[in-house]
């Protein structure tokens, strides 16, 4: 993915987030969903049909907030362009609190092209095919297996799935008295065949089951020679034996494989996001253990560091959510800037006294941390990458580093 789209892929989550927590106080918020080759007329003509039939609401507030947001649509699809992939309004009387509303609308250019025009009315906003849009369709098949255990999950986007687990019942390598070592062989033969069927039972049903345009394929791992022996058999079905993509070596065959599977087929996995992003994250931790100076964590010493020049790859995760502030005071004796978190939806951020003359400060300017940083690092030419937290790096990069670290081109100090 390169920067740019990340960074829009950032910015378009966002607008989602921004969007799920408005609510209507009837079905009064309405989502317009209009494909590139939709008629504009087609939908002039039924909106002015809809704005008819909201004549018929009992609520006369429904009724005008209704009526309000159709005609709001109706005068902004007399200039509007259809681009490419389409385009999505969402407008209506979204509730403020303190028994108020307040009419608003919401543009929303998708990253992907709209199939089906949509018209939505609710008391909240239709997102389900915009969210869609954010998942990575591709998917891999994992398998993890020894003749004691196994473990069948998916590779999703970025999201490893377990799906299933299954332990077996071959007996132990040391026979009971009684028993010949022949007789005993064979029990212990039929027990690891009838396991593996099993196993491959339990693993085609979780690959058929995904959409196949999407699914690449199905990494096998775990000790040798038993992922030798299972796909030497004709375990699988025989569709997904076709999928096969390669055998790799881990230690562990329960659930806590199959990420380790992930990572033995890095090099097979190189062109999906998911690794590129464990890379990065990856050399981050070995310049931060090895103290070379060359890893920056924290607001400050990154911003610093961003400064000069010095970074040159910044990390940032996709759920970091802050913004820069510019406070002052009225009277002119006192400016700051100072970030703060923040949640869609919240804005009830008021700062504290003067330290000069006591009088409350005001907030001049609200700038997303996001854009501000990563317009300083365009400015010195260094790489941004957006990080998901749909795999442990990525959660931790958030969690334990606040989500913002950069990687440096040599040792400042700072």
């Amino acid at each position: 993915m390169t920067e740019q789209s990340a960074h829009k892929k950032y910015e378009f989550k966002k607008k989602l987030e921004e969007l799920r927590i408005k609510k209507g106080r009837g079905t009064e918020l309405i989502s317009l969903y209009i494909p590139p080759d939709k008629q504009i007329s087609d939908i002039t003509s039924q909106l002015k049909g809809e704005h008819g039939q909201a004549a018929n609401i009992k609520s006369k507030i429904t009724k005008d907030n209704v009526q309000g947001a159709i005609e709001s649509l109706l005068a902004r699809l007399r200039y509007v362009e259809v681009p490419e992939n389409g385009i999505v309004f969402f407008t209506g009387a979204v509730d403020i609190g303190a028994n108020k509303t307040n009419m608003e609308t919401t543009i929303v250019e998708p990253p992907q092209p709209i199939v089906t025009y949509r018209y939505h009315c609710d008391s909240s906003f239709y997102l389900e095919p915009l969210e869609e849009m954010l998942k990575d369709a591709k998917t891999y098949g994992l398998l993890v297996l020894d003749r004691r255990e196994a473990a069948v999950g998916l590779l999703v986007g970025k999201h490893i799935e377990a799906h299933r687990t299954l332990t077996s019942t071959v007996p132990g390598k040391q026979r009971k008295g009684g028993q010949s070592a022949h007789r005993f062989q064979q029990l212990r033969l039929i027990a690891i065949h009838d396991f593996y069927k099993r196993i491959g039972d339990a693993a085609s049903d979780v690959f058929m089951a995904v959409d196949q345009k999407n699914f690449e394929g199905i990494l096998i791992g775990g000790p040798s020679p038993t992922k030798e022996e299972f796909e030497s058999g004709e375990f699988l079905h025989h569709e997904m034996r076709k999928k096969m993509l390669g055998l790799f070596d881990v230690a562990y065959t329960d659930e806590s494989g199959l990420p380790e599977l992930v990572n033995a087929a890095s090099e097979k996995l190189s062109d999906i996001d998911l690794i590129a992003e464990k890379k990065l994250i990856q050399r981050f931790f070995t310049e931060l253990v090895s103290d070379s100076g060359k890893a920056a964590y924290g607001e400050e010493s990154v911003r610093a560091n961003l400064n000069i020049g010095a970074v040159e790859v910044l990390l940032i995760s996709e759920d970091l959510r802050a913004e820069r502030l510019t406070i002052r005071c009225p009277n002119g004796d006192h400016e700051a800037k100072l970030t703060k978190d923040f949640k869609p939806g919240e804005d009830n951020f008021v700062p504290g006294p003067c330290p000069v003359c006591g009088y409350s400060m005001e907030v001049i300017e609200k700038v997303d941390i996001v854009d501000e940083l990563s317009e300083m690092a365009d400015q010195m030419n260094t790489q941004v990458e957006f990080i998901s937290t749909d795999f442990d790096e990525g959660s931790q990069l958030m969690n334990a580093f606040g989500g913002l670290v950069a990687i440096l081109r040599f040792n400042t100090g700072v």
